[in-house]
């Protein structure tokens, strides 16, 4: 049975990390407000960049001159995987979550015959799919030291990416990352990039829903192609870094607030122990006490 000095103790050292974990919840959910505004006001942007890029390749997909980050190699062998986590951890399940889904769609692409290729963007992804997947790292980036993500960021990815199909490194290319939904729900995505989705002949895109908008495009299509491409590339890598960021604080300040509260539960269990602990201690000193003055 623990002392009163050993429970003093534990309870003083639960107090202790209470603390910081209600520190930690409140840092997270002052940077949540300002993560899930960039994210949410980058999605518009995105989704019309890449639903204006598909109608416009839909013309140009089918020329041999086409971009190659419209269309890719023209094969289907070299699959590679850019998995976007966070650096830092005490997060929940967050990171875990897309590790997981991105081990899964490795095993699956594998078991269909095809070769992979992992990037990863945040040193957790990094360290959990290691584990089992060295041989197919191509490269690490870690955002340690930035206080946020900027579009620079995002460039400097991309122009990366750019520069591994230029020198034939991969014939299609996907980006997996947290879908931001709300601060307890993070959605483990899977986003082509390259090739590039084009619409159908009928004019609507394979992946879109509802109505589409029709354009029409001055200079040509591949002259606009050319300079689009990349930007777009970029604009959908910070769209993913942004919704992982707002994701990584939404779920780290919910796990705070389940630490915060599972540490006020377990003081008041040890403070209920203490005390009867103290009050069974004074009970055995009355005890032998009046013992005592009876013996006499």
């Amino acid at each position: 049975m623990p002392s009163l000095k050993d429970l003093r103790s534990r309870i003083n050292s639960v107090k202790s990390t209470r603390k910081i974990t209600q520190a930690m919840k409140m840092v997270a959910a002052a940077k949540l407000r300002r993560a899930q505004a960039q994210a949410e006001a980058a999605r518009p942007y995105a989704e019309r960049m890449q639903r204006m890029l598909s109608s416009l390749g839909a013309a140009v997909a089918s020329s041999p001159n086409a971009p190659r980050l419209l269309v890719g190699t023209g094969r289907d062998q070299v699959h590679l995987l850019v998995v976007v986590t966070a650096d830092r951890g005490l997060a929940g399940p967050f990171n875990s979550n897309v590790s997981r889904f991105a081990r899964a769609r490795v095993r699956a692409l594998e078991a269909e015959g095809k070769q992979v290729k992992l990037l990863t963007v945040g040193r957790k992804g990094a360290a959990f799919l290691r584990r089992e997947f060295a041989g197919r790292f191509v490269g690490e980036i870690t955002m340690l030291g930035k206080k946020t993500v900027g579009f620079a960021d995002a460039e400097e990815i991309a122009a990366r990416i750019t520069a591994m199909l230029d020198e034939g490194g991969f014939d299609s290319c996907a980006l997996i990352y947290n879908r931001f939904r709300s601060v307890i729900s993070q959605v483990p995505t899977e986003q082509r990039l390259i090739p590039a989705t084009v619409e159908e002949a009928g004019g609507r895109s394979l992946d879109a829903a509802g109505p589409q908008a029709m354009y029409e495009y001055e200079p040509a299509e591949e002259e606009i192609l050319n300079q689009l491409l990349p930007r777009n590339l970029a604009i959908q890598v910070y769209r993913a870094l942004l919704e992982s960021a707002a994701g990584f604080y939404g779920s780290q300040m919910t796990a705070m607030d389940n630490a915060t509260r599972n540490a006020g539960e377990m003081i008041d269990r040890l403070t209920l122990n203490y005390n009867r602990t103290r009050q069974a201690n004074i009970t055995k000193e009355l005890i032998e006490i009046i013992s005592g003055a009876e013996a006499v």
